[in-house]
């Protein structure tokens, strides 16, 4: 698993966190994110930082 910078963004409140997260051999980013500061839980959106 390749290692790999990610913004998550909540799309309730806005709140915007930077982690480090791994791609797996399929392609999908895991980062252990579990939930914003407004509780809310699953209304992510994770984007991949372009620059390596």
């Amino acid at each position: 698993m390749k290692k790999v910078k990610v913004t998550v963004r909540c799309n309730r409140c806005g709140e915007v966190y930077t982690l480090r997260g791994r791609r797996d051999k399929n392609g999908h980013i895991h980062t252990g994110f579990r939930r914003c500061i407004c509780d809310n839980a699953d209304d992510f959106t994770i984007t991949p930082d372009p620059h390596p």
